[in-house]
């Protein structure tokens, strides 16, 4: 099959699968909200959690998907981003956007969005670095922070970042790295990439 058929085959699955073209218009809200304002709302995560929960059970997007297909792509969703926030790196609304794709995608598909998101929010550090011409301090805060976790789990069995130990550089908001991500991860799985 050739690109152009495949491409066209993506756009016919937004029409003929909902659960796809709501996930990116959802997508696409939270991230406008988080470029606005820094905050994904509620009733974005919530709601999107609420219709993907609900239509995952009633029209099973695999032949050999069970009832726990969606919560568990939800709960890796929010476990992989839950020590993040834990430590203040990210919000609570970007932990719970995730835990959305999660339960829109399910557990496979959703450990294949999450490494999409982190090369795409990588991507976006390091152009807020460069253009804001804070890319050494953002290198060694990363570094500090790295090595402070090293060192903490050493000594105390489990690693600790001390917060407000380093300066920040300024806010990126990672629902946008999220929402790149996870329709990058979905156009890749369209053309067999992944």
């Amino acid at each position: 099959m050739n690109d152009t058929a495949l491409f066209f085959e993506l756009l016919g699955m937004l029409v003929t699968d909902p659960r796809t073209g709501v996930l990116l218009a959802l997508l696409m809200a939270a991230a406008v909200c988080d470029y606005r304002t820094f905050r994904i709302p509620n009733l974005i995560t919530f709601g999107g959690i609420g219709f993907a929960l609900v239509y995952n059970s009633i029209v099973p997007p695999v032949w050999h998907a069970g009832w726990a297909w969606a919560p568990a792509g939800m709960l890796l969703g929010f476990c992989a981003m839950l020590p993040m926030y834990a430590m203040g790196v990210m919000g609570a609304g970007d932990v719970k956007l995730m835990a959305m794709v999660g339960a829109f995608l399910g557990f496979h598909a959703t450990l294949q969005a999450l490494l999409f998101c982190v090369l795409s929010a990588g991507i976006a550090a390091l152009a807020f670095g460069l253009r804001k011409r804070v890319m050494g301090r953002l290198l060694a805060n990363t570094g500090a922070a790295m090595r402070g976790m090293f060192w903490s789990a050493i000594a105390s069995g489990k690693p600790q970042l001390a917060p407000g130990a380093m300066p920040s550089v300024g806010k990126l908001a990672y629902g946008i790295s999220i929402a790149i991500g996870t329709t990058a991860c979905l156009v890749a799985q369209q053309f067999n990439l992944v």
